[in-house]
């Protein structure tokens, strides 16, 4: 029996030193986790699928700038809903609080981490949120005064935040300079080619030296343009919509609006590096990026399986059988209130789609990632359509536009269709227009 024993621990000692690779077979990495992509928060599942994109009625417009082609996409993840006054503000209160604990960690060394576990310093110093902060303190009251508006800016002496400081800072990644033949890495000389070379944010041609030169930094103030309640409207009394629209609790189920093409491409940043964090801290793997749809993506989702249909909900009228409207649009001259709404609804206020999508239709028209071109369904790949540019400070009017789907509250019943495409320059902000996110997805097909 004693003898039995030794030969199993034996037998279990040598098994247990011949692992995946050190057996001399093909068997792959080992560690390797299996991966099933988790349903994110708010979004529901759009299977994969080809259809057929484009006009599915007369071009009223005569803008010849939607032709019926067939595509494929693949399969993603998009919020049910359209992003919310309130979820937002938790962008807006995120730059506010990382401004407030930088300025802090100035002067109060616990509000960051300066050097890592060997001492070696860390640059920038990494912020420490598990610190409260705390206003009644006079030392961070001082420090954190440049914040707020200063006192001859003030109105009834109230100490309010001043929005034009909440400027948030991102990256990303220019992929599509970066894989131009011209601009790639020479494996023979150890360096880029000679004539490799990037048009930077300011529309300048800077050579590339390293892969930092593909890394472009930005900066966009986030708080949305609560004045356009008034600007979008001429004599018409909308001033109690730019003082409560974005901060009222009764709005908070609201769509944002006021938001820039980049204010939310800003918010598709932040919103992915936040759920990463979050996932690197409980060492789960990092998601694909949140982003903004292209318009092959929403038109796909907004048919919801329903191919050759006009709307969403797949007939070709604006109104059910019982004579109620489907959506939240403009149904009759100078009547915004026959559907049930005076101007915007709180999300989901009609019935989804077949995918479980709300109001892609109507309620706020919404910012895709797509650069607008009137011919861009001619010349775009027939699988995962795109088409984008980013636009430089000193480019044309005509090159900072960008598509938006779907129709608005203030819009009439032909804008609400599936096929009919438009467009906003995508540095102004409309209170008519908002956005909603999707995710790639990672999982079995």
């Amino acid at each position: 029996m004693r003898n039995l024993l030794v030969f199993i621990v034996v037998l279990a000692a040598l098994f247990s030193s011949c692992g995946p690779g050190q057996n001399g077979e093909l068997t792959g990495v080992s560690g390797r986790r299996g991966y099933q992509d988790p349903t994110p928060y708010g979004m529901v599942f759009v299977p994969m699928g080809s259809f057929r994109m484009g006009s599915d009625d007369e071009d009223i417009t005569w803008a010849v700038n939607a032709p019926a082609r067939t595509v494929s996409i693949d399969a993603f993840w998009m919020d049910q809903t359209e992003i919310t006054n309130n979820q937002y503000r938790q962008f807006v209160y995120y730059v506010r609080d990382s401004i407030a604990r930088r300025l802090l960690s100035q002067q109060i060394e616990d509000f960051a981490i300066e050097e890592d576990e060997f001492g070696n310093p860390i640059n920038p110093p990494v912020l420490v949120w598990d610190i409260p902060i705390d206003l009644r303190d006079e030392e961070q009251q001082e420090i954190l005064n440049e914040m707020y508006y200063s006192e001859d800016e003030r109105f009834y002496n109230r100490k309010e935040i001043d929005t034009r400081k909440l400027n948030y800072e991102f990256f990303w990644i220019d992929l599509q300079q970066a894989a131009q033949k011209k601009n790639r890495w020479n494996f023979e000389t150890g360096s880029y080619e000679e004539n490799a070379e990037i048009i930077n944010q300011m529309g300048v041609p800077v050579r590339v030296t390293s892969r930092s030169s593909f890394i472009i930094r930005d900066k966009v103030n986030v708080y949305p343009d609560t004045l356009a309640w008034i600007s979008d409207f001429s004599y018409s009394y909308n001033e109690p919509y730019t003082a409560n629209y974005f901060w009222h609790p009764s709005f908070d189920n609201y769509p944002v609006v006021g938001v820039s093409w980049r204010q939310a491409y800003a918010f598709t940043i932040w919103r992915t590096q936040y759920l990463n964090k979050h996932y690197a801290r409980r060492g789960l793997p990092p998601v694909p990026e949140f982003r903004l749809p292209n318009e092959a993506e929403w038109e796909y989702a907004a048919r919801g399986g329903l191919d050759h249909s006009m709307f969403p909900w797949g007939g070709p009228y604006t109104r059910n059988s019982e004579g109620c409207f489907l959506a939240n649009f403009k149904p009759l001259r100078g009547n915004y209130v026959d559907d049930g709404g005076f101007n915007t609804l709180p999300v989901g206020s009609y019935e989804p789609n077949d995918y479980g999508l709300y109001d892609m239709a109507g309620n706020v028209a919404e910012w895709t990632a797509n650069a607008y071109d009137e011919s861009a369904y001619i010349f775009m790949h027939d699988m995962n359509p795109d088409y984008k540019y980013n636009a430089k400070p000193n480019d044309p009017p005509a090159l900072k536009r960008k598509v938006v789907r779907g129709g608005s509250w203030k819009d009439i019943g032909y804008f609400l269709q599936v096929g009919v495409r438009t467009y906003e320059y995508q540095d102004s902000a409309k209170t008519n227009v908002g956005f909603r996110c999707v995710r790639t997805y990672t999982g079995s097909r």
